[in-house]
């Protein structure tokens, strides 16, 4: 679509429940959406011995291997061939688990940080990636915040950590798009972690803002994004909420990076012979941001 950007998140859900025919459900609805940009939470991959945790690469081939031990290569093949990896935990024996962008255009710089929280018993972190979009530098971050429901502490400590990363990263530079943020924040709209992002809490004497893309281009329903109705997300026995966002700090000055047009996503089931299949136990988000206002509107 001329003059927009599309980009999506989706928590995968590692491998639980039956990745095989997840997996396919994901790569056919990201067929459909088409996006840029996507990023991934809760993504497996093996580090081989003395490599590092993070790491950029290109997928030129189709889904093919063992997709077990590099979630994000089998999703990107054919469709966004270039990957960038950030671990937030080791699980041991070189099986990491982190954060993904995966995008149509070259990943032209990428650095991965620890959030704070790692007392709690979690391990998180943020992952940036500086997408080379024809539209412009695109910078990207994708996150996972503590999911314990009693953690709200610990995630405005998180959020004030990404925002002072993305000032540093991201000053304000007309020829860079606008950062955008998402991932998976295991929080509510009403929450201190989310309202500091939208600039309605002050914490510490400092605020900020960010767009949310649900409140700019939604289509003015609560859009849970773990929700009941998933089977896989009903085992948790956990309210229906909207808790996986994206964020844009925009529009900017030449209104590049309003979100225009926002949905839910990857909220189909795929029929099976074992029965209907849905492709995480989230549901992902997926919005269009204006790149070049004046060529659509």
């Amino acid at each position: 679509m001329t003059g927009r950007l599309r980009v999506a998140t989706l928590n995968i859900w590692n491998r639980s429940g039956p990745w095989a025919a997840r997996l396919a459900a994901i790569r056919a609805e990201l067929r459909r959406l088409d996006p840029c940009v996507l990023g991934l939470q809760e993504v497996l991959r093996t580090v081989p011995a003395g490599g590092s945790p993070h790491g950029a690469w290109t997928v030129t081939e189709e889904v093919s291997g063992d997709t077990a031990s590099d979630q994000a290569s089998p999703i990107a093949a054919g469709l966004l061939p270039h990957i960038a990896y950030g671990r937030a935990q080791d699980y041991g024996g070189g099986l990491a688990f982190g954060n993904a962008v995966l995008s149509r255009y070259p990943v032209l710089a990428h650095e991965v940080f620890e959030l704070p929280g790692r007392e709690s018993g979690e391990s998180r972190s943020l992952l940036y990636a500086l997408v080379d979009h024809p539209g412009g530098q695109l910078p990207v971050f994708v996150t996972h915040l503590n999911w314990k429901l009693h953690h709200g502490s610990v995630r405005v400590r998180q959020v004030q950590f990404i925002c002072e990363k993305i000032k540093e990263l991201c000053p304000l530079q007309e020829e860079r798009l606008p950062p955008v943020l998402m991932g998976d924040f295991n929080a509510g709209p009403e929450s201190d972690e989310i309202r500091y992002l939208v600039g309605l809490a002050t914490i510490g004497g400092k605020s900020v803002y960010f767009a949310d893309a649900w409140v700019y281009g939604g289509d003015g329903t609560p859009g849970p994004t773990f929700c009941r109705d998933n089977p896989f997300a009903a085992i948790a026995h956990e309210p229906s909420r909207r808790i996986d966002y994206i964020f844009v700090r925009g529009p900017d000055g030449k209104l590049r990076g309003e979100p225009v047009h926002t949905r839910v996503a990857f909220d189909k089931p795929t029929d099976t012979p074992e029965g209907p299949v849905f492709p995480s136990d989230h549901y992902g988000v997926v919005t269009d941001l204006s790149v070049d206002p004046k060529s659509w509107g």
